[in-house]
């Protein structure tokens, strides 16, 4: 994970690709997102052109629209390639429209005109029946859109396939949410403290839910439809209008994504999307964060352009979400089932490579159990089969980029000279492509090791024993972030115990993934605010309006 103070080089997560030779001859240009102005006098269109490669997997290339000459686009590279597809340019696999400040102004003039008729103009109900129909839609091209967030995000296919299910579950909680009563044009209606002349109570405490308005919403690379899902299934719900900016690494998932929501039935200009590259992603950002018109910023990436977003935001006190950065700690107690603490291990740490910002970094093992744990956790990490993410048996893909690879490799080597043991991995895999590094375990790793201090989002896991529980417990506190956390216990009370203790706004005890669509996801101290998921999910998106009526 890029660490940085810079919008252009943190927004996204990625490092610029090199490449010397482009093939792009043998593009097939399609058409995949269009709307014009609501004056009608000017058409701002999302192109995305993709390879003849890529269209002959899909069922349905029609995902990708119809075709048209390219615009002033970007490449969107297959992270898995390797380095003669690099060299030659084949790692291309499309290439979509970059989009800049003029377009972001534009979309979200469209998502202001479209919110009277999708807030006030719609029922709960039609909005539920097109969140539905949306996902029928994504699961009846299961395949189809695994394969595209597979070829341009890395992760094995399985997990792609996965995700779509992880994915939708948003779309159908709350497809039923925004029908009860506690959704937009619900409320409640409180006892009056007022007196009447006659004694009795007088007029009526109401307050009611509305929707908050236009959401600008920014989604990170490594979950290419969850992370959309997530925040676009809970705004349309409540009636609000949205403009998405999605990862410039993993545009094409997005722009299937509102192929299918325009079947569905959403009305333009109720889901729009804006695709910029690297350079233009600063001036779209901060075109969302500083627009009056939007009323609320939902951000998923790094902690330091979190915390630029908040700033950018807070000109027109806008309503912000905020899910950054994590380092999580992962504890196995000496009471613990060891067998059931490795599963949870590898499930956590080397799912999709590393790369989420609830993968568990810092492993905290009991002194007692730290060979055992050691050893039964190498055998499974060994056992990985590393390769591009569409080959059959592939259990690991590569990290986003070549930037991860370097940034993870000198975190490595730091942590050895400072007295760390390598287990396994510790080293790149140049042979299957310049974006891989072998899955990695370190003990003895020092406590002041940047692979201890910092986020790694990547697949190495840092070791290091405990003691007692106190130990443990400063330990795991240890750190700004306060996203997730893990531990392994037999002990009912100590669970309860240090679940309270922990300073994360997750906690998961004895299984390493959690994520789901009706619980809240979210984190403390620097790893965020607000919460996405559940019933709290909706309520970020719900503005309550207190009403007193004397009648």
């Amino acid at each position: 994970l890029v660490q940085s103070n810079s919008m252009l080089s943190s927004m996204i997560r990625h490092s610029r690709y090199s490449v010397k030779r482009r093939s792009t001859t043998a593009l097939a240009y399609s058409y995949c997102l269009a709307s014009k102005m609501m004056d009608g006098n000017i058409s701002v269109a999302a192109f995305c052109t993709a390879t003849p490669a890529v269209t002959a997997l899909l069922r349905d290339p029609s995902l990708l629209g119809e075709v048209v000459p390219p615009g002033d686009t970007y490449d969107v590279v297959d992270p898995g390639a390797s380095a003669g597809q690099h060299d030659d340019g084949s790692a291309i696999i499309a290439q979509v429209q970059r989009m800049g400040r003029e377009d972001t102004k534009r979309a979200i003039d469209r998502a202001s005109a479209a919110l009277g008729g999708w807030k006030d103009g719609t029922t709960a109900l039609h909005r539920s029946g097109i969140l539905s129909k949306w996902s029928e839609l994504i699961k009846e091209n299961t395949q189809d859109i695994a394969k595209i967030m597979t070829l341009e995000s890395g992760k094995p296919l399985h997990e792609s396939i996965g995700e779509i299910t992880y994915g939708t579950g948003f779309l159908d909680y709350y497809a039923a949410e925004a029908i009860r009563p506690n959704s937009a044009g619900g409320g409640s209606i409180s006892p009056s403290p007022f007196v009447a002349p006659d004694g009795g109570p007088r007029g009526k405490i109401m307050a009611m839910n509305e929707a908050v308005g236009v959401c600008a919403l920014i989604t990170p690379w490594n979950f290419p439809i969850a992370m959309i899902t997530r925040k676009v299934g809970p705004a349309l719900a409540a009636g609000c209008t949205t403009v998405l900016k999605p990862s410039e690494l993993t545009p094409l998932t997005a722009l299937a994504l509102s192929t299918l929501a325009k079947r569905a039935g959403v009305p333009d200009g109720v889901f729009e999307v804006v695709t910029s590259d690297r350079d233009m992603t600063p001036e779209v950002g901060d075109e969302m964060c500083t627009n009056p018109v939007v009323k609320k910023i939902c951000f998923t990436g790094s902690t330091p352009v979190g915390k630029l977003l908040m700033k950018l935001a807070s000109d027109t006190v806008k309503r912000v979400s905020l899910e950054l950065g994590g380092n999580a700690p992962f504890v196995v107690f000496e009471d613990a089932d060891i067998d059931q603490a490795v599963d949870a291990a590898m499930a956590s740490k080397f799912r999709n490579a590393g790369q989420t910002c609830v993968c568990a970094d810092r492993f905290i093992i009991h002194k007692s159990v730290e060979s055992e744990f050691v050893a039964k956790f190498a055998d499974r990490v060994n056992q990985l089969k590393v390769g591009h993410g569409m080959n059959d048996g592939i259990t690991m893909g590569p990290v986003i980029s070549t930037l991860p690879v370097k940034q993870l490799k000198e975190k490595v080597d730091e942590a050895i000279a400072a007295g760390a043991k390598c287990v396994t991995g510790g080293s790149p895999l140049p042979e299957f492509g310049p974006n891989f590094f072998a899955p990695t375990i370190l003990t003895n790793v020092d406590p002041s090791s940047s692979i201890w201090c910092t986020e790694t989002f990547g697949p190495a896991a840092a070791i290091r024993t405990f003691e007692t529980e106190e130990e443990a417990l400063s330990l795991a506190n240890d750190t700004t972030s306060g996203l997730a956390s893990y531990f392994c216990t037999k002990d009912l009370s100590r669970i309860f115990r240090f679940s309270s203790n922990l300073e994360n706004g997750i906690v998961c005890v004895n299984e390493g993934i959690f994520s789901n669509a009706v619980a809240p996801f979210g984190g403390v101290k620097e790893s965020g605010l607000g919460r996405e998921g559940g019933v709290w999910g909706l309520h970020e998106y719900l503005e309550t309006k207190y009403v007193y009526l004397n009648a």
